[in-house]
């Protein structure tokens, strides 16, 4: 096969194709192609956190003018899940949160469909309310689950039990021996996280019809097979009879990699034989939709004097709400984030999955990740103060590098994070805010994270237009990064000799592709990438078998380029590659080409993890952060002087892009550090219903990010490309809180650092944690002991 080694074909800073339609208003979004034959649909919601369903009285609300059908269990009673199905589509006997959905109503105004909702009557028995993870592990905590045993198991091997839904560790060596050594010194930390909104502008929403016995669903969604599974499960049908098509999508983080109302709209679809719109309010957005989850931590490590790190030990408690959900999968993650970084001796990691009465929690960018960087790199700066070493020189002498194991026991390659720890060194020498601080407590601190790409099924078909042109069939979702829009065509119109504008990617369509695990975690470039280019090779081989007998050439002599085949060498010597096509036509008909990808799979030590999905990484990520901060010691304001990063990208195939997912990474990692705080009150409700009360990043609060791209790290992806949009948040909040521990001389243990946080902090009112629910002896936090 005659395959693209030139990357400069391939690497360019392309500007997005549909950029000037976003900033016009132009792009139509799932939620504009409501139309106004359409019945309208909204769902009844709890407005209690715990109760026990005793009636639920349609009967007034059915006989409104407008109404046309309402749902409840009753009409969809199956259950869904990851590792364990125990959600169901609309609470059923047992109330578990506050907004859970109770029945839902099409209607043909959504005026009326609210109405409508208001005349349900819902008689309940109030049940107490189980509203954090402290009181869910309680001795006599009562069960929010309490068939958790009879639920279908959809994967083997975890721990769980009572209310932790999920539980997955790592043992690897003997951390009793190491924590007994005479010579180490012990640190032991608490830490704390709360909930982050993803907040994308455009709320869920979904379009269904039923026709020829088949569910057609239009929505906004980062995985349109998800969908269409979990539409299957809880409606009882095949899935070959649920069809998922997505527009564009406005924005996602992760809040759209999962199923919700999508099979609601189907199942109103299918009862009233109508078109039917589901869309959230942003209230509804705010109090129902999945949030980062808040999580705990107890670790401790045993260091030598020399900074080796003997032992650590570490238990996570992920708050995943009233349902598993995707706090089930993102259990795996801790041992590659919170197990990643640094050389350990010996370590023992639990990841727990907590159920709480309060809404289901689920991915956001970079998950698990972010708020294990911050656990693990403020622990790292107490060790480094403990044992009075530099921070720079440890983390430089103990980042993982080529030939190390990880938590697993996986077997890293390459060594990354200690050249990009000298890289940030040298742009940082010699340069500093510090005068910009003025009066302020200034702080400065670099920190290090270990991501990682989901990799998994992708396919991709090509079908070669008589124009020359190339059509991408994939079940990729454009959700803002921009890789179906910019990656996906420069890959494939390098391998075959076109302009990047003459790849038409045609929007996620399940019926016409084939199956994807969906576009998050820094995948869709790696996986989608490359099936793209193994089907963009299938036709570049065929384009160059045909040329080749037109030309009288071998293929080894023929070269693609500016839509042309021509003998190598001898520019205007061949012919279009609309003139191939013609030909392959006359030969055997239309050209097209196909390719698929996965996990290819890295090994770990046996016996090493139990309960996770993900044992070992197949492309580790790496990046190093460093920040410039100054807090006012009246206020407790935190000010972003400065802030630098540089990220390990395997090879940037769009280094424009790259750097605009960094700036915008970083930035929406500000808000996790400083403003952006959900607290619930005691009736299980959130208490930030809008923008009112949940502070965003605004334009006054973002600042220019100086930026090198690390190049060159193994990567099994398209061309050594990684995925780069996932990660640029992952150190934002540790790397904040460690400058401002540094600026303060305080222990900073919780985000956000909000300015009444901090200046409790400083003033020295802040109680030091320590986790009477999380056991210092770490086998006690096992489910299974």
């Amino acid at each position: 096969m005659n395959a693209v080694t030139d990357l400069a074909s391939v690497v360019m800073d392309l500007p997005r194709r549909d950029a000037q339609d976003k900033l016009t208003g132009r792009t139509r979004y799932t939620i504009d192609n409501i139309g106004q034959d359409m019945l309208h649909a909204v769902q009844v919601r709890s407005d209690v956190a715990s109760a026990r369903i005793l009636e639920i009285d349609c009967a007034k609300a059915l006989a409104m003018k407008g109404v046309r059908a309402i749902v409840t269990h009753a009409d969809a009673p199956g259950l869904h899940g990851i590792g364990v199905a125990d959600h169901p589509l609309f609470a059923s006997d047992l109330i578990r949160y506050h907004g859970e959905p109770i029945a839902a109503i099409a209607a043909d105004t959504l005026e009326i469909a609210q109405a409508a909702a208001r005349a349900v009557v819902v008689r309940t028995e109030p049940l107490p309310a189980v509203l954090t993870m402290a009181e869910a592990l309680g001795e006599h905590a009562r069960l929010i689950h309490p068939d958790w045993q009879h639920y279908e198991l959809l994967k083997e091997g975890a721990s769980r039990g009572g209310n932790v839904a999920w539980e997955a560790h790592v043992t690897r060596g003997d951390t009793e021996a190491a924590f007994a050594r005479p010579d180490v010194t012990i640190v032991d930390d608490c830490f704390r996280v709360g909930r982050q909104s993803h907040v994308p502008f455009e709320p869920r929403c979904a379009i269904a019809s039923y026709e020829d016995g088949r569910f057609h669903i239009q929505c906004s969604t980062q995985v349109p097979w998800t969908v269409r599974n979990v539409t299957a499960k809880v409606l009882g049908v095949a899935a070959s009879r649920v069809r998922v098509t997505v527009p564009t999508v406005g924005g996602g983080f992760g809040l759209k990699f999962d199923c919700t109302i999508e099979p609601v709209a189907a199942l109103l679809a299918r009862k009233t034989g109508k078109t039917v719109s589901l869309c959230n309010s942003r209230e509804e957005e705010f109090l129902s939709c999945l949030c980062r989850e808040n999580a705990e931590v107890r670790i401790r490590s045993a260091v030598t004097p020399d900074g080796e790190i003997v032992g650590r030990e570490a238990t996570v408690l992920m708050d995943c709400g009233a349902y598993g959900g995707e706090q089930i999968f993102l259990s795996t993650m801790t041992a590659h984030t919170l197990g990643g970084n640094y050389r350990l001796g010996t370590v023992k990691l639990n990841s727990r999955a907590v159920y709480t009465n309060t809404p289901p929690n689920g991915a956001f960018r970079a998950c698990n990740g972010v708020y294990n960087t911050f656990f693990l790199e403020r622990h790292t700066d107490n060790i480094c103060a403990a044992i009075g070493m530099d921070p720079m020189d440890f983390r430089k002498q103990n980042v993982l590098g080529d030939g190390d194991i990880g938590a697993t026991g996986q077997v890293f390659h390459g060594d990354v994070l200690r050249p990009m720890l000298e890289r940030m060194e040298t742009i940082s020498a010699g340069a500093d805010r510090r005068d910009a601080a003025d009066s302020r407590l200034y702080g400065r601190a670099t920190t290090v994270g270990t991501w990682f790409v989901f990799v998994g099924p992708s396919a991709a078909t090509i079908n070669l237009n008589a124009d020359g042109s190339a059509t991408l069939v994939t079940s990729g979702v454009e959700i803002g990064s921009g890789t179906m829009v910019q990656s996906l065509p420069q890959i494939v119109a390098g391998i075959l000799g076109l302009h990047p504008a003459d790849v038409i990617v045609k929007t996620a369509d399940t019926d016409a592709s084939g199956r994807d695990l969906g576009v998050g975690g820094g995948r869709a470039t790696v996986s989608i990438g490359s099936a793209s280019k193994m089907a963009a090779e299938n036709i570049r081989e065929q384009i160059l078998e045909i040329a080749s007998e037109m030309l009288q050439t071998p293929p080894s002599g023929l070269a693609l380029k500016g839509g042309r085949v021509e003998i190598a060498g001898r520019p205007g010597s061949g012919m279009t590659i609309a003139a191939v096509v013609q030909r392959a036509e006359e030969l055997f008909g239309p050209m097209s080409g196909t390719g698929n990808f996965t996990a290819p799979g890295v090994p770990s030590l046996p016996g090493c993890a139990a309960g996770h999905f993900i044992d070992a990484v197949d492309i580790p990520i790496f990046t190093v952060h460093d920040c410039e901060v100054a807090v006012d010691p009246d206020t407790g304001h935190v000010d972003v002087l400065s802030y630098k990063v540089v990220q390990d990208v395997g090879v940037a195939i769009n280094p424009r892009a790259i750097r605009s997912q960094i700036q915008g990474g970083v930035t929406q990692g500000l808000g996790y550090a400083l403003h952006e705080n959900i607290t619930i009150d005691g009736h299980g409700c959130m208490e930030q219903s809008g923008f009112e009360h949940y502070l965003l990043p605004l334009a006054q609060d973002v600042l220019p990010v100086e930026i090198v791209l690390h190049e060159g790290a193994p990567s099994i992806g398209p061309l050594g490309a990684k995925g780069a949009g996932e990660i640029p948040i992952l150190n934002v909040g540790a790397t904040i809180a460690c400058a401002v521990a540094r600026a303060t001389g305080k222990p900073v243990a919780e985000l956000p650092l909000t300015p009444p946080r901090v200046l409790e902090l400083m003033q020295g009112n802040a109680k030091a944690l320590d986790f009477d629910h999380i056991s210092p002896v770490w086998h006690a936090n096992l489910s299974r002991r």
